[in-house]
């Protein structure tokens, strides 16, 4: 997905408001920063393997952060249906 494209989709921002839409069944991607850390994305990394949500990790927290339009860093973002 070109991270350009975030700014007019429907998404959760961060990886509590992510996990929590992945377990409702609303997500249909999710990006996850390649510089995330362990503690925080390897739960989010998880569930997606559990509920066969396809994960893209090849964007940095500072890009996902800028992308969505945030003042601070992102560690993951939900693409909602």
């Amino acid at each position: 997905m070109e991270i350009d494209t975030l700014q007019s989709l429907h998404k959760t921002i961060g990886a509590k408001q992510t996990s929590k839409a992945i377990k409702r069944g609303e997500v249909k991607l999710v990006l996850v920063a390649v510089d995330g850390d362990e503690p925080i994305t390897a739960p989010i990394l998880e569930l997606c393997k559990e509920y066969n949500v396809p994960v893209e990790e090849k964007h940095t927290m500072e890009e996902l952060g800028k992308a969505c339009h945030i003042k601070v860093k992102a560690s993951a973002v939900g693409i909602l249906d």
